[in-house]
């Protein structure tokens, strides 16, 4: 989501292909994400000229990918009818594309298709009354190259100064297995059995063009696994460390001070999202965390977590490192453990002055430059949730993490297995 500055008024034009393509990410591939990507049939990006540039008044689009194929398909409707109570306006357009699955809620006419719609303002919140753009049929929501094709085809529609992507499903974090039969993935489609893995999400914002906020109405995404992955394309990114109530986002009270302001800026936009969010969980009574994280923070944040990796694997300190890491604020998945929390933990206990020091910077780091809002309530009101998880496994390790940037770049993965070894 970094986006765009100059050259996101792009007009393209998105093949039907594009959109239907179904292409299963959980089985062997003779080609690369890489060579899939280049293989699409789109139109190359060409900058608008300057005289077009200037005639674009609307301050902001909000993309709502919704992909509710799944169990979560009532929330689905009630969210797009949240996001009616606000509808579009002359700075701001909310466009949503929506695909629904049999099996689940029969309400709204009970449409089994991918559509899509430019929100309008109504008083109706038992259907969907928006203009319906687009009828797609059949398509899988859990191939990246939908997300693609609708955020193309929304920022040539619907050219904005700024962009925000909302992806809208179940979430596991950086983690594309369905453990335990839970339901569990980045956009899942159930019909198709596809998802979008986190490697094929930064694919996805970079060849999009990045967006200026980008968001996970979904569970469990807030993580260095996840958002180092799309941090060259975007500017901020909202989500939660832990899992996130069926009803998700609240739409209405994000979009109410975006739209009334219409002139928002990025971190205005996130924070939004972030208070919305929390404002209603907290009026319910419901335990949740959301926080907003700011991309160009990642680099330092990489450094400084490798700097501290190799200070305490030279301590030599295991036993501490995992006690610390077990009685960490962990989530719905054990592993996830709330990094400044560790830090804080590992930091009271270190014998060794260096390790405590670069803990305590990475801690203060996260509180003061990499997540800069963080609203949690219920039982995370405690003070052990900072607003970024990270992967820590006691005994087994996933080796789909092998195939994160943040692996690759990063020594997190290297420390994960010193401490687990005897």
């Amino acid at each position: 989501m970094l986006r765009k500055a100059a050259a996101v008024f792009a007009i393209l034009f998105v093949t039907a292909n594009l959109v239907s393509a179904q292409i299963s990410f959980d089985t062997p591939s003779k080609t690369t994400l890489q060579q899939e990507i280049a293989a699409l049939d789109l139109s190359v990006p060409v900058a608008a000229p300057v005289e077009e540039k200037a005639k674009i008044d609307k301050e902001w689009t909000v993309m709502v990918f919704l992909n509710s194929k799944n169990n979560l398909e009532k929330y689905g409707l009630l969210d797009v009818n949240e996001m009616e109570k606000i509808g579009s306006s002359d700075k701001v357009n909310v466009v949503v594309e929506m695909g629904r699955i049999n099996g689940y809620a029969t309400n709204d006419g009970d449409w089994k298709t991918t559509r899509r719609f430019l929100i309008k303002k109504d008083n109706d919140f038992t259907k969907i009354t928006s203009p319906i753009l687009a009828d797609l049929g059949k398509t899988d929501m859990g191939d990246y190259k939908s997300l693609i094709a609708f955020v193309k085809w929304a920022k040539a529609t619907y050219p904005a100064k700024k962009y925000a992507l909302i992806v809208w499903n179940h979430g596991s974090g950086w983690d594309k297995s369905r453990a335990m039969g839970i339901t569990k993935g980045i956009s899942y489609d159930d019909e198709t059995g596809n998802h979008i893995s986190t490697p094929q999400l930064g694919l996805a914002l970079k060849e999009m063009g990045g967006v200026n906020v980008y968001g996970s109405d979904a569970c469990l995404m807030q993580m260095p696994e996840v958002t180092y992955e799309i941090k060259d394309y975007a500017e901020y990114i909202v989500g939660s460390e832990e899992t996130e109530p069926g009803d998700g986002y609240t739409y209405d009270l994000w979009l109410g001070p975006v739209v009334a302001k219409g002139n928002m800026s990025s971190y205005e936009l996130g924070k939004a999202a972030v208070d919305g969010y929390s404002n209603h969980y907290q009026q319910v009574g419901e335990a949740s965390t959301q926080s907003l994280l700011k991309t160009s923070a990642l680099k330092d944040f990489n450094v400084l977590v490798n700097d501290f990796v190799a200070t305490a694997m030279d301590a030599n300190e295991k036993a501490l490192v995992k006690t610390a890491a077990s009685g960490a604020q962990s989530y719905a998945v054990y592993d996830n453990k709330d990094m400044g929390h560790f830090f804080d933990r590992y930091a009271a206990t270190t014998k060794n002055a260096d390790v405590k020091m670069k803990a305590l910077a990475l801690k203060s780091y996260i509180d003061g430059t990499l997540i800069v809002h963080n609203r949690v309530n219920g039982n995370f009101a405690d003070g052990n949730t900072h607003g970024i998880a990270g992967y820590m496994p006691a005994y087994s390790y996933n080796a789909d993490y092998n195939a994160l940037a943040w692996a690759r770049d990063g020594q997190w993965d290297e420390f994960i297995k010193w401490y687990q070894a005897k």
